[in-house]
């Protein structure tokens, strides 16, 4: 049977009932409404596996400018931990959302007939998305056997270029300074660093000072506890793989012998008092707020997961009490691997479903979030109020500045700058318009400008201008042909994520409980844990993983590599 126009991803059962119903061969089509003119008022509902905790309905600037142009305002639902629960209840109830961002939930909505084939809507309606894509459309395509674009990538820019970093091991910059700005290179540095600055202030105002603190509450234990081990360890992140450069072999990145030698590190510095002992139990606000009150030394997370409260230190007048970003690693002839180029990126992203009541008007939103007029919108805010054009550059007023970087959450609830970003495709970092003008409003010159005067004194003292500064850059590494692993859909008709779920609740449980162990049952804890993840399956999901990453190195390897 041809599929119809919005190519439906049809689950085996469903596909068959379809087939019984028109008699085995029908091959009529299904045509969208052309609605791309239509710019009167209509809502549809979006729902996002991520939080947006600043999202404020559309009524911010940036929103109302967005709805006056395109006639659309979105009915948010942000997920606060993950959503997972929630996309599997939509994939099993059949009643779905008109817009969905799924993350890596998409293969539950493809395989259950969810999502609709983008690839018509975009080729007709979208010429911003065209242009934006351009050599990129085959990563968008959902596999080598199903070759529909069911999601919109969002959450890679295109031709992205990183000219700081957000990650790495951090330390405050005070304690930096009071040590004479010692080099931090290795976990022993790291360890040293936290250990000296504790001995000399046991407590920070009145509190008792917390060398290191780790947030693994649910998924966050990945960010803060797992991944850091194959940064430390010379790797990139593939999510909860290690993949082999030359013959694309998946496995599981906690077999490395080198990994299991920083988990160690991890248990070492709890026995040492360094690591804070509510680091397993705490959740997210806790920490958050334990950073927030300026007694946490060190952190090893993404700036992301910790900038509410490193805003509250800036609000505070508190900016000797922010982070820096070190690329540590065991030891000092394993490069740290945060800038591995993985090309362009596609996987996760927005989608429309079957349930949405015009995916043309839907498309047409998109398409204006990635024209250039929307673009500087959202990054930018709007001319003459978040920032001006003088001698035909952009920039941000100092008052504006000093907003958007000491006070961020009010600024971008009351602006929507940033809020949109993942709601379409849209250019990295780097990338300037016809105008002349980035894009965005991360490139050198005005990321400097955002540093704090304590993160401007720490950088000069380490003889660098910007945090990347201090990390191996891109080009000592090869670009990845198989990209970013974590985010390839994974088959829903297998038993893949029952085996990976199993693991994962494996690996939860027990590279905690390795940490907070004697020093002399560690070892037979975490070989424990390895021989227990075989024995739920291990092996045979990392051969089915790693005909993925074979399958879309095959996919992808007749583009041209950007």
């Amino acid at each position: 049977m041809a599929r119809n126009k919005m190519k439906i991803a049809l689950a085996p059962v469903l596909a068959m009932s379809l087939l019984a119903g028109c008699g085995g061969g029908n091959s009529g089509e299904t045509s969208f409404k052309d609605t791309s003119g239509d710019t009167s008022p209509i809502t549809f509902d979006f729902f996002s596996v991520d939080p947006s905790p600043n999202w404020n309905g559309m009524k911010d600037e940036v929103g109302k400018v967005l709805t006056e142009k395109t006639g659309v305002t979105l009915n948010g639902e942000f997920a606060v931990s993950g959503g997972q629960d929630k996309v599997s209840l939509m994939a099993a109830s059949g009643e779905y959302p008109d817009i969905v961002s799924p993350k890596g939930e998409l293969s539950k909505l493809v395989d259950a007939g969810a999502m609709v084939d983008l690839t018509d809507l975009i080729e007709q309606y979208a010429p911003n998305l065209k242009k934006l894509y351009g050599n990129y459309m085959d990563r968008l395509k959902y596999s080598n056997e199903d070759q529909g674009i069911y999601v919109l990538p969002t959450y890679y820019a295109v031709d992205q270029k990183y000219f700081d970093a957000g990650g790495g091991f951090g330390i405050q910059q005070r304690v930096l300074k009071e040590l004479g700005y010692p080099e931090v290179r290795t976990l022993q540095d790291y360890e040293n660093v936290l250990k000296a600055y504790k001995e000399k202030h046991p407590t920070i105002d009145g509190q008792p000072t917390i060398p290191l603190t780790l947030d693994a509450d649910d998924w966050r234990i990945m960010i803060t506890v797992t991944n850091p081990a194959f940064f430390a360890t010379g790797a990139p992140d593939d999510g909860e793989y290690y993949i082999d450069p030359e013959t694309y072999e998946a496995s599981l990145h906690y077999k490395r012998p080198e990994e299991k030698e920083y988990f160690r590190w991890l248990n070492h510095m709890y026995a040492e008092g360094l690591l804070d002992q509510d680091s397993f139990v705490q959740k997210t606000d806790q920490y958050k707020s334990k950073i927030a009150s300026g007694r946490v030394l060190g952190v090893i997370d993404q700036d992301w997961g910790y900038s509410d409260a490193e805003n509250a230190l800036k609000a505070a007048g508190k900016d000797e009490a922010t982070y820096s970003h070190f690329p540590v690693t065991l030891s000092k002839d394993i490069k740290d691997h945060s800038f591995q180029d993985p090309g362009f990126v596609s996987g996760w992203g927005v989608g429309i479903t079957t349930s949405n009541p015009d995916p043309v008007r839907t498309i047409k939103f998109f398409d204006y979030l990635a024209s250039d007029e929307g673009q500087v919108l959202m990054n930018w805010g709007i001319e003459g109020k978040q920032y001006e054009v003088k001698d035909g550059k952009r920039v941000i007023p100092a008052d504006v500045l000093d907003q958007k970087t000491n006070n961020a959450a009010v600024f971008q609830k009351e602006t929507g700058i940033g809020l949109y970003t993942n709601m379409s495709g849209h250019y990295g970092d780097g990338v300037k318009d016809s105008t002349d003008n980035y894009y965005t409003t991360n490139f050198p010159e005005q990321i400097v400008a955002a540093y704090s005067d304590a993160e401007k004194e720490t950088l000069k003292a380490y003889g660098a201008t910007t945090w990347k500064d201090l990390f191996p850059s891109e080009d000592e590494f090869p670009v990845k042909p198989w990209g970013a692993a974590y985010n390839m859909p994974t088959p829903g008709d297998s038993d893949y994520n029952v085996i990976f779920q199993k693991t994962q609740d494996i690996i939860r449980k027990r590279i905690p409980e390795a940490i907070l162990s004697s020093p002399e049952k560690f070892d037979s804890i975490y070989d424990g844990m390895i021989a227990e993840l075989n024995k739920a399956g291990a092996e045979d999901m990392e051969k089915q993983y790693t005909e993925l990453v074979q399958s879309r190195v095959q996919l992808w390897s007749g583009e041209e590599s950007k």
